[in-house]
């Protein structure tokens, strides 16, 4: 088969892919939204869900640049939440909902906090935030129902699935976190994930209304979190995470 292929065995039960359904959840995107989503993604070649796991041939977007201009990005983000909001979940029932696996996930950042604040790299004001999830990342996770109109998101909204093309235009990869929930859980993500907090502003500009962005950052703080505790103490990846993880405690506190 020409293409990018992607498989993914059938995930480890009870493990957080097993019980977000992960796989098969990407497949479904391919075959029943992606046609209508109205934003550009890979062309799905072949798709199947077998008992030992799922199968995905897309087209080959390897030479499109990867990553964006974070303000284009967040403009993209934003018409497809206004597309989808209130319509979502009621066109894909199967979508999961805002805090899901939330009790999984508040093990695990419960087991790795105490290892990312013994950091040496890690600042006061991190450690404050970390301090105020740890043991309450399930509450965090279900406290996304709250944090507005629920819509179609993609749950990963990082530069790295993102590609441009020659001609400027925009395309979403890697859809295994697609969701309906609220859509600054996606711009929360973009900025956490993959903008210097100097771009913030201008990044949440483009976005538009984004009054419930607090109510979101928590959770995607989380999941920086996790993200910081797997780069290299001092790297220059670690500083990037540190930086913004500052930058969201300062939106949090006003």
């Amino acid at each position: 088969m020409n293409g990018f292929v992607k498989r993914r065995d059938r995930p480890v039960p009870g493990s957080i892919p097993h019980v977000l359904d992960m796989f098969r959840a990407e497949v479904r995107f391919y075959r029943e939204i992606a046609p209508v989503v109205g934003v550009r993604v890979p062309a799905c070649l072949h798709s199947d869900i077998t008992p030992d796991g799922t199968l995905l041939v897309l087209e080959d977007l390897s030479a499109w640049r990867a990553g964006a201009d974070p303000v284009a990005y967040a403009h993209l983000l934003s018409g497809l939440h206004q597309r989808w909001a209130e319509r979502a979940a009621h066109h894909w029932p199967w979508l999961r909902r805002a805090g899901a696996a939330a009790d999984l996930v508040g093990d695990l950042f419960d087991q790795t906090w105490p290892a990312v604040t013994a950091r040496r790299d890690l600042t006061d004001t991190v450690r404050t935030l970390g301090r105020q999830l740890f043991g309450r990342v399930a509450s965090v996770g279900r406290g996304l129902a709250s944090a507005g109109p629920v819509t179609l998101i993609h749950g990963d909204a990082s530069m790295a699935n993102i590609r441009t093309g020659p001609a400027g235009e925009l395309a979403l990869l890697d859809w295994e976190d697609v969701s309906a929930a609220a859509g600054v859980a996606d711009l929360a993500w973009l900025l956490l994930s993959s903008v210097d907090p100097a771009q913030w502003t201008d990044v949440t500009a483009a976005y538009g209304p984004a009054a419930q962005l607090a109510a979101a950052m928590p959770a995607a703080a989380v999941q920086a979190v996790l993200s910081l505790a797997d780069t290299v103490e001092g790297s220059a990846d670690a500083r990037g995470w540190v930086d913004r993880l500052e930058a969201a405690e300062r939106l949090l506190v006003g």
